[in-house]
């Protein structure tokens, strides 16, 4: 059992050893360990930090891309509304245009109808007086072949007479 139970002269060299090899690991090597931890855990929270900075922007930005797109789809709306109004305003005064179009055409028709009628009716009205005048003439003509001092008084007075 003397091989697995160690001695007390080698116990005081085993705690002798271990006590200034931790002296000297903390004086010459936790400074080094401890420095190199804090530097790690330096980069690892600036490196949390930038990626909570980073998702916060993409926040951002998808708020703001959300906005953007709002606005863009509310313009088009706008933008559509405007060109359908205009539309049916076009529409209306093409309407009334081609309306009014129309009446002054049938306005003009009924002008030139009524001119027209009036033309007839006045070459209707000369015919029919021609006619009149050519019949009293044969008539007169008749009576006055039997009565020859008639025509005379008759010629005289048509003669004097003025057909303007």
């Amino acid at each position: 059992m003397e091989l697995i139970t160690p001695g007390l002269g080698l116990v005081v060299w085993m705690t002798l050893v271990f006590l200034v090899l931790l002296l000297v690991l903390g004086k010459f090597g936790w400074p080094v360990v401890s420095k190199m931890i804090d530097e790690r855990e330096t980069l690892i929270q600036n490196s949390l930090d930038e990626a909570q900075k980073a998702r916060e922007e993409m926040e951002n930005l998808k708020f703001n891309n959300d906005i953007l797109l709002k606005k863009a789809m509310e313009e088009r709306d706008e933008i559509l509304k405007e060109a359908r109004l205009l539309g049916e305003t076009i529409k209306q005064e093409a309407h009334l245009k081609a309306q009014e179009e129309a009446q002054r055409i049938v306005a003009s028709a009924r002008d030139s109808i009524n001119y027209e009628k009036l033309q007839a009716l006045t070459e209707l009205k000369n015919q029919v007086a021609q006619f009149s005048i050519d019949i009293a003439s044969k008539v007169l003509e008749q009576e006055l072949k039997e009565n020859e001092f008639d025509k005379k008084i008759i010629e005289k007075r048509v003669s004097e007479f003025n057909f303007n």
